[in-house]
């Protein structure tokens, strides 16, 4: 009896988005692993994608915005003098995106300009309502207005390990929980620091990108836009 090979029929995913993007040359530090670099070049962006430890020696002015992947305050030494080196460009008019890190050995004040402390608070509820507590702010209508159709479909989670306190210049966009929790305000803080912008966020960005989501592309967008002095 001879082997028969069987091929499965090819299936490709594709997504129709209203996306609106303005910023182009984007700087990437890598994390310990995810595909939102890859993700953001699909959709027109230029990504620039290099290790923490070549912080200090880039010239990273010829970034618009610069983003620092998955857990990397929690796997690269090179982050403690990193985040110096970022916001010191906070300073000089840079916007930077830290996303999704562990509570894990990192203590408050490692991240940003202003101290804030992560936890292990998550919503693991993928269609939990979200509130906006600054509707009118910029990074949520600029350049797409957000709604709440825009947190439709996203997969396994909203986000984990939230910060549960922040400091005061810290102003946190969005508020959600899972059924019989209380409020949980820490999934996205952004703060004005010298000419320039900075923003924490530990929304699953690192699994909604892959994954096709239309409104964490359009809310990404809005993120990486460095308005200045929101």
């Amino acid at each position: 009896v001879l082997p028969q090979v069987m091929f499965p029929q090819a299936v490709v995913k594709v997504v129709k988005m209203d996306l609106t993007a303005t910023v182009k040359n984007i700087g990437y530090v890598k994390g310990s692993g995810d595909e939102v670099a890859q993700n953001l070049g699909g959709v027109g962006f230029n990504v620039v994608s290099f290790d923490a430890k070549d912080l200090a020696v880039m010239d990273l002015s010829i970034f618009e915005t610069i983003m620092v992947g998955i857990r990397a305050y929690n796997h690269e030494p090179s982050m403690k003098n990193g985040n110096n080196i970022l916001i010191e460009y906070v300073k000089n008019g840079g916007n930077v995106i830290v996303q999704y890190n562990t509570s894990r050995g990192i203590d408050k004040g490692a991240i940003g300009p202003y101290p804030f402390q992560l936890s292990r608070n998550r919503v693991t509820k993928e269609e939990a309502k979200p509130t906006f507590l600054a509707p009118k702010h910029p990074l949520l209508n600029t350049p797409n207005k957000l709604t709440e159709e825009d947190f439709d479909n996203w997969v396994q989670e909203r986000g984990l390990y939230f910060s549960n306190t922040w400091d005061a210049n810290y102003e946190p966009l969005l508020s959600m929980h899972d059924k019989g929790e209380t409020p949980k305000k820490g999934s996205l803080l952004v703060t004005n620091y010298g000419k320039g912008k900075f923003i924490f966020t530990e929304l699953s960005f690192f699994r909604e990108l892959p994954a096709g989501v239309p409104g964490a592309y359009r809310l990404f967008a809005n993120l990486i836009l460095p308005l200045i002095h929101l």
